[in-house]
């Protein structure tokens, strides 16, 4: 996988480059917005890494440009502002996913590997556990043959599970992975699970969503249904 590194702060950019590097990325390293823009129009990367305040254009502008162009590779924004609207404003122009600086490494790791993930479902398109479909380009679920409607909070709990299937989710990762906010109180993760499990698995003799006694949440097919 090769990477894209845009980030301004030398030391900073060096450390994230070896680390990377010895979790077996390929990574390119700019230190300039505009230098940063045009490697990323004109290479083929399968991730960008991009700070927010950078020398010539910001992490914004290069965000939306790329966007603008018609390049879709995945982006996650790397920045000190920890703000709801720094982070709906990044989301909005079309990142991928938001870290907050400081960060402990193993986390950047592992959203860039989560997005990388996301990525290539979204490119296969179709996500399939057992009877389940969801069609991550068109946001639409299907069960049976039967469509499921979902409001966007739902829908984008139901991917977060689908695309770590198997796994357990933390009401924690729930909050500040999915949804991207942590603001909510955790009863209102088990609302919408509850919530959600009702649309997914009512009247189906196979359960797919299930609750893990005091860690979280987790969809896969049990063998005892």
């Amino acid at each position: 996988m090769k990477l894209l590194l845009i980030e301004d702060d030398e030391d900073i950019a060096l450390v994230i480059k070896r680390g990377l590097e010895a979790a077996h990325y390929s990574v390119d390293l700019e230190f300039a917005g505009d230098t940063g823009l045009t490697r990323a129009l004109v290479g083929h990367y399968d991730l960008i890494i991009l700070d927010i305040m950078l020398p010539g254009r910001d992490g914004w502008e290069i965000c939306a440009e790329l966007r603008q162009n018609k390049n879709t590779t995945p982006i996650l924004m790397l920045t000190a502002m920890d703000t709801v609207p720094d982070r709906v404003r990044g989301l909005e122009l079309g990142a991928d996913d938001y870290l907050v600086k400081p960060f402990e490494f193993k986390e950047l790791v592992a959203r860039v590997a989560a997005v990388l993930r996301r990525d290539k479902v979204h490119k296969t398109r179709l996500i399939q556990i057992a009877d389940l479909e969801i069609d991550t380009r068109a946001r639409s679920v299907v069960r049976s043959g039967k469509e499921i409607p979902l409001t966007p909070r739902e829908y984008a709990l139901l991917e977060g599970l689908a695309l770590r299937s198997g796994q357990v989710l933390t009401r924690d990762v729930i909050q500040e992975n999915i949804w991207m906010e942590d603001q909510s109180y955790s009863n209102t993760v088990d609302v919408r699970v509850a919530q959600l499990r009702k649309k997914i698995d009512s009247g189906h003799e196979i359960k797919l969503i299930h609750t893990v006694h005091k860690r979280g949440y987790t969809l896969r097919v049990l063998e005892d249904g």
